[in-house]
């Protein structure tokens, strides 16, 4: 009965285990499904890594930029207008020219009461603290285990950037810190 059918005769129905053999055994169009599944998986790699990669970029210019603030302050103060933050009448102007010199430009931005200038010490560890205000010198680094040591005047200068991700609802960089929040200290004398 599988021959051709008269006409007018109604078409009979296949069985259902028929039809689903019978599809089960075309492949036409599954090389098609399964690169949109991989295509999937590699945009969203893609997405992940282009985001990744602004990130640490916008990281890495924000270190480079509250740097290049930090040897701003020791140019244009100098050892003559020590304290800095108190002596030097260009100071906050030059270091924010400096930080915004960066390939993010305005973004960056020095933090509230950036910056802040103290007399350091490096103690027994080799680790560099703060031991006074610029207010008051002390003679020595006692106060660290470091009775022979001098201490110096460093400056401190700290900058922000407010991260945004392209990708923020697919993305892992999403999840990164931000601001992103960077801090330089620079000896000055």
């Amino acid at each position: 009965m599988d021959g051709p059918k008269a006409i007018g005769e109604p078409a009979r129905p296949e069985a259902p285990a028929r039809r689903a053999r019978l599809f089960a055994a075309r492949d036409s169009g599954s090389a098609a499904v399964e690169f949109s599944f991989i295509a999937a998986f590699l945009g969203l790699a893609l997405l992940n890594t282009v985001d990744i990669a602004r990130y640490l970029f916008a990281r890495t210019a924000i270190q480079n930029a509250t740097q290049m603030a930090a040897q701003t302050a020791w140019q244009t103060c100098g050892t003559a207008l020590l304290p800095a933050t108190t002596s030097c009448p260009g100071l906050t102007a030059a270091l924010t020219a400096a930080v915004h010199s960066s390939s993010l430009g305005t973004r960056v931005a020095l933090a509230a009461g950036s910056p802040t200038e103290a007399y350091y010490c490096v103690n027994s560890a080799g680790a560099l603290v703060s031991v006074s205000a610029i207010s008051s010198k002390p003679a020595d680094c006692s106060s660290v285990g470091n009775a022979a040591g001098q201490p110096g005047d460093y400056i401190k200068i700290q900058a922000s950037y407010a991260y945004k991700p392209l990708f923020s609802g697919i993305s892992v960089a999403g999840r990164f810190t931000t601001p992103i929040a960077v801090t330089s200290i620079m000896r000055l004398q």
